[in-house]
């Protein structure tokens, strides 16, 4: 079984508090990249989704860290960040 590197331990005075791993550190961080760009857009995830053709469910994992973001899609929503509506034009 592989076990992942912890780089942020538990607080053992949190019963709720859990160790976080390099991975979860890393999901993490994409997450509120992801939500933080939709949020400065003023778009709800379903606007978003259907604005930027990426799938709703998709959306929702990773911005509530379900899942990992690939690298791609981290590149894409920092593009969308800088130009939303060149992209928006791009994908339509």
């Amino acid at each position: 079984m592989k076990r992942e590197h912890i780089i942020l331990p538990a607080d053992p005075a949190d019963s709720k508090d859990r160790a976080v791993s390099i991975e979860g550190m890393e999901r993490g961080q994409r997450a509120r990249l992801i939500r933080k760009t939709r949020n400065d857009l003023g778009l709800s995830q379903v606007e978003f989704a259907s604005r930027f053709r990426v799938p709703v469910g998709t959306l929702r994992d990773w911005e509530q860290a379900r899942a990992m973001a690939p690298d791609f899609a981290v590149a894409y929503v920092r593009v969308i960040g800088r130009h939303p509506d060149m992209v928006a034009q791009a994908v339509a």
